[in-house]
C-alpha cells in the first residue's frame, strides 16, 4: 500500500443497523479508511472484495450462505497472489456474537475480532494493530502463508478424529440400504444437503454432513483437498500443478480431476 493512499475496507455483514453502526464507529477511530463496500453475505463480499481489493476485511461470521469463514476461505483460494500483478491479501477482521469458544478459537489462531455490538474502545486495539499491520506490508511481503494457516484452524481443517475409524457407509439406495466399504469409496463431496460417496464404478448419496463425517474417517487415509471434497489418498493417481500453480488430483476409476484449495497444498508439499 503507497503511504499517500488511503487505505480502503470492506465490510460484510447481515445485519443493516450494526453494519451502519461498525461504519460510524469506524468513521471516529480511523478517519482516513475508506469503507469501499458494504454487503450482507458471504457471496457477495467474496465477489466484491476480488473485484475492489481492499487492505481490510471486517467480516462477519455468521451470514446467509457462506459464513464468514467460509468467504474468507474462498477468497484466500481465488486472491492472486503473484508478485508482479497481485496485491497482498488483506488483513482479516471478523465480527461475531459473544462465544468463548469461539473467542478463544480466534486468539489461539491469533486472529484479530471483533464483538458485536463493537465497542468503541476494542475497535481502537483493533485500528491499531491494523495500522501496524498495514504499515509493516509496505516493507516486507506480506506472510500469506501464515493467513491460510489460521484459517486452517478456524475452519477446523485437522478435527479431533475417532479412536476407531469408520469402515462401513450405509446409503440409501430407493428402498434399499447399502453397504459400502470405506476404502472402496474414492472421494466423499459435500453437494447441498447430501454428501456424495463415490466408488469407482457407483455413487451414492448420504445425509451425514461432511463435518461430521470427516472426523469419522482415518486421517492417514482420507484428507480434505477443499471445503467440500475429501479424498481417499491411496486413489489418488496423480497430482497436477497448471501453469498458475493451481494443483488439482485425479483419482483411480474416476474421469474427472478435483482441485485442492490453497488450505490445503501444504498436504502434498512432501510429494
Amino acid at each position: 500500500m503507497n503511504q499517500f493512499t488511503a487505505p480502503t475496507a470492506l465490510i460484510a455483514e447481515d445485519e443493516p443497523l450494526l453494519a451502519t453502526a461498525l461504519q460510524a464507529e469506524l468513521a471516529q477511530a480511523w478517519p482516513e479508511l475508506q469503507i469501499v463496500a458494504v454487503v450482507g453475505d458471504g457471496a457477495s463480499a467474496v465477489t466484491q472484495a476480488l473485484q475492489l481489493k481492499p487492505e481490510v476485511l471486517f467480516f462477519d461470521i455468521r451470514m446467509p450462505g457462506q459464513n464468514g469463514l467460509e468467504a474468507a476461505a474462498e477468497l484466500a483460494d481465488r486472491w492472486n497472489t503473484d508478485a508482479t500483478t497481485g496485491k497482498p491479501f488483506p488483513a482479516l477482521v471478523f465480527i461475531t456474537a459473544y462465544d468463548q469458544y469461539a473467542m478463544a478459537a480466534f486468539e489461539a489462531q491469533a486472529m484479530d475480532y471483533l464483538l458485536k455490538p463493537v465497542q468503541a474502545a476494542r475497535l481502537k486495539k483493533t485500528v491499531l494493530k491494523l495500522q501496524l499491520a498495514l504499515a509493516n506490508r509496505a516493507q516486507a511481503a506480506f506472510n500469506f502463508e501464515t493467513t491460510l494457516g489460521q484459517l486452517r484452524g478456524l475452519l477446523g481443517a485437522t478435527p479431533q478424529r475417532t479412536v476407531t475409524p469408520l469402515k462401513m457407509i450405509q446409503a440409501s439406495v430407493g428402498t434399499n440400504v447399502r453397504m459400502v466399504a470405506v476404502p472402496d469409496v474414492v472421494y466423499f463431496e459435500a453437494a447441498d444437503k447430501y454428501v456424495r460417496v463415490l466408488t469407482a464404478t457407483h455413487e451414492y448419496l448420504i445425509r451425514t454432513p461432511l463435518k461430521e463425517l470427516l472426523p469419522q474417517l482415518d486421517s492417514n487415509t482420507f484428507w480434505q483437498i477443499h471445503r467440500g471434497t475429501v479424498v481417499n489418498v491411496e486413489q489418488i493417481e496423480t497430482v497436477t500443478r497448471d501453469e498458475a500453480g493451481k494443483l488439482s488430483v485425479s483419482l483411480r476409476g474416476r474421469a474427472e480431476k478435483l482441485p485442492v484449495s490453497r488450505l490445503y497444498v501444504h498436504l502434498f508439499k512432501a510429494m
